[in-house]
């Protein structure tokens, strides 16, 4: 005897092999078995055979006219029986009601099912609807192929024009385009990000991984609204000095500027300058949103975007030639002390600088040395200058020393080079990556570094000491890698000072425009400061401008990071270079000596730290930002690598994730007491100065456009 059945939501037909009460034990025709209820049975016939019968069902309901048969059926429900002695005539055998209610079964769109082998025709206007809807999915599942044909012969589809980052980064994963794509990186083995870059939808990589950052950061684009530049408030003094900055060529946000002015008796008066935008921009207005925004500036070789628009900065920059508000903290110094230079007193004031010069390192580093800073000889302007805050610079650095060393700390390390990208702009088009090393600690670096540590630490006291809050970096020996933004004030012992208020880039990073705001109010209001202070302890925005600024910092280094990796990819490519010299930092992890570019290298896995090697490059990768190599020779013990510098990518990563790194000018020091991150080793750029250890994947600017 063979059976139709129901079974799983399907029609089948079979063999009955044995019965037990109300269930048969069934064969199907491809073999299986299985075990039936008299309740799920169908149909009982004697002929044909379940094979014989499921061929021929296969033909006859694929003959079957759905509308005619639609026609037939009866308004009221309805048994397939029944219908199919209408359909075919009253002889209608089991083939004929097996093919019937198969076509009944598999058109839901014509009839409904009410019971087993029962129906109900679909009323006619939502009949109508269901078969538009139909033909709308037939005919976009033929778009959807000749899409996905398109993108397999690696031709962008025109329907993608301008789609292409939306379907990359946030798209609709039921749109055509994504389920076409989707399909076609399946069937080719590639990322979506690999074919978008293949078919043209993104022109570059590098195009490729700004508009993944910018997508993230930026949604609605880097450009500012229309916005009025504020004056500085109140009557400002004139400082009696000829202040000077010291920063790379491509720097055009200038935060901060020093002066030295002799006072009797061989004592000095030196003066920190910094911008000062907090005395125009003032909590809770317009510019204010923008900057509690972003943040912070974002910097990567070739660009940059600003924290503050344009004419903002062009207002508060300390640019040559003119006379600037600023925030000023001047301390005395002796330097005749029987200990010898000691910092006897220090003063705040909110004032206008006349900026004498705006110095550059490019121009100045060969010839302001260290000899020449200790002999006071030499041509370069401001030498007397320079020679005073040098050896000042020098004080100021083994006092940190010595605080370093009694929280257990090493003295600081100075020996592992910065890096500047200059993306050079070339006719018709192409660019050319130059990649310079500089070595950190130079004596520009080391008087603006302890400089603006100095300010910082100081201005951090400050607050304190009135009771104001402000946003405090700190750091615990014992945790080195652990910076944490705060609050209130507590020792940053990597740095070898009690307290570390970031206050010296107001231009381009909010925690410093914050923290201005605050040094300003003690500076005008002294006691009453802390009425008047825009931030009142316990601020509730307060707080959470610490936590987002590091979440968003974090993220803006990590695309600095991703940016120089892949200008260090193009370099290999540009240069043609096949083989280079590298590094061994620890567990296969090796630094290229000419290129801030760190990579794994398995066959070096159980290689000393510090071991030389030669690597020929056997391929690179713009997209994944991988690059693979191989050992050519090894150069035992050839060198020693300082603990600090061994951190690998990932360690990197996680610095990276925790605290942001310095922008600004104190960046060479805390680069040196913290450690540095090998394989992010961050350009000194705008302020032309190392990165901090603890921050060493930090926005930093690392070239904009050409080089000057």
């Amino acid at each position: 005897m063979q059976l139709l059945f129901e079974e799983g939501g399907e029609i089948r037909a079979g063999t009955v092999l044995a019965q037990q009460g109300e269930a048969y034990q069934v064969e199907l025709p491809a073999g299986k078995r299985t075990k039936v209820k008299a309740r799920d049975v169908l149909l009982q016939f004697a002929q044909p055979s379940a094979i014989e019968m499921v061929r021929q069902t296969g033909d006859l309901t694929a003959d079957i006219d759905l509308d005619f048969l639609w026609e037939c059926a009866p308004a009221e429900e309805f048994g397939f029986a029944e219908l199919a002695a209408e359909y075919y005539g009253a002889d209608a055998g089991p083939v004929q009601q097996a093919a019937l209610a198969m076509a009944l079964h598999g058109n839901p769109v014509y009839f409904r099912r009410k019971g087993r082998g029962r129906y109900l025709r679909a009323p006619e206007d939502q009949l109508q609807a269901a078969l538009a809807a139909v033909e709308r999915k037939k005919q976009q599942a033929l778009v959807q192929a000749g899409y996905e044909d398109q993108l397999k012969a690696l031709t962008l589809p025109d329907a993608f024009r301008g789609k292409v980052l939306q379907l990359l980064f946030k798209p609709d994963k039921n749109s055509l385009e994504f389920k076409a794509m989707d399909a076609a990186c399946t069937a080719l083995g590639m990322t979506p990000m690999r074919l978008m870059v293949a078919v043209g939808g993104v022109s570059s990589p590098r195009a490729l991984h700004e508009a993944k950052f910018l997508s993230e950061c930026f949604p609605k684009g880097t450009g500012f609204p229309d916005v009025d530049v504020p004056e500085p408030g109140g009557d400002l003094p004139l400082a009696d000095v000829q202040a000077f900055s010291i920063d790379d060529v491509t720097t055009t946000e200038i935060d901060d500027a020093l002066s030295v002015t002799e006072l009797d008796g061989g004592k000095l008066r030196v003066g920190i300058h910094i911008a000062a935008p907090a005395l125009g921009i003032k909590r809770g207005d317009a510019l204010d949103a923008i900057a509690r925004q972003r943040l912070s500036t974002v910097y990567f070789p070739g660009d940059k975007i600003t924290m503050l628009p344009d004419p903002i900065v062009e207002r508060y920059t300390l640019q040559e030639g003119r006379t600037c508000p600023a925030l000023s903290l001047y301390v005395t110094v002796d330097p005749n002390t029987p200990d010898g230079i000691a910092i006897t007193a220090s003063e705040t004031r909110a004032e206008r600088v006349p900026i004498a010069a705006n110095l550059r390192h490019n121009l100045l580093e060969d010839v302001v040395t260290e000899a020449a800073l200790a002999n006071g000889t030499g041509d370069y302007p401001f030498r007397t200058a320079l020679t005073h805050l040098f050896h000042l610079a020098n004080h100021l650095h083994d006092e940190r020393q010595r605080a370093r060393l009694a929280s257990g700390l090493r003295p600081e390390s100075h020996n592992r080079a910065d890096y500047n990208f200059y993306i050079d702009q070339l006719e018709g088009g192409a660019e050319r990556v130059r990649i310079e090393q500089r070595r950190r600690g130079s004596p520009l670096d080391k008087i603006v570094a302890e400089l603006m540590i100095l300010a910082n630490s100081t201005w951090g006291k400050l607050l304190a000491d009135h009771g104001v809050p402000g946003i405090y970096r700190t750091q615990k020996a014992w945790g080195m890698h652990r910076t944490r933004m705060q609050t209130y004030p507590a020792p940053h012992e990597g740095l070898g000072v009690a307290q570390y208020a970031w206050s010296t880039s107001p231009l381009r990073r909010y925690v410093d425009l914050v923290n201005q705001w605050q040094i300003l109010a003690v500076a005008q209001h002294g006691v009453t400061a802390k009425l008047v202070a825009p931030f009142k302890p316990k601020d509730a925005d307060l707080l959470a401008a610490v936590a987002d600024f590091e979440g968003t910092y974090a993220a803006y280094a990590e695309h600095q990071s991703t940016m120089e990796r892949y200008w260090c990819l193009r370099w290999l490519a540009q240069e043609g270079r096949e083989k280079l010299m590298a590094t061994v930092l620890k567990e296969g992890a090796v630094r290229f000596t000419e290129i801030p570019l760190v990579t794994r290298v398995p066959e070096l896995a159980q290689a000393a730290r510090g071991t030389q090697v030669l690597l020929e490059i056997a391929s690179t990768d713009e997209i994944s930002l991988e690059v693979s190599c191989r050992v050519l020779e090894v150069f035992a013990g050839e060198g020693e690598v300082p603990e600090e510098e061994l951190e690998t990518d990932e360690e990197a990563a996680e610095v990276s994730a925790e605290a942001a790194a310095e922008a600004a000018a104190e960046d060479a020091a805390e680069a040196a007491a913290e450690g540095g991150t090998a394989g992010q080793e961050t350009p000194a750029g705008e302020d032309a100065e190392p990165a901090s250890d603890d921050e060493a994947s930090a926005p930093r600017d690392t070239g904009a456009g050409p080089a000057a």
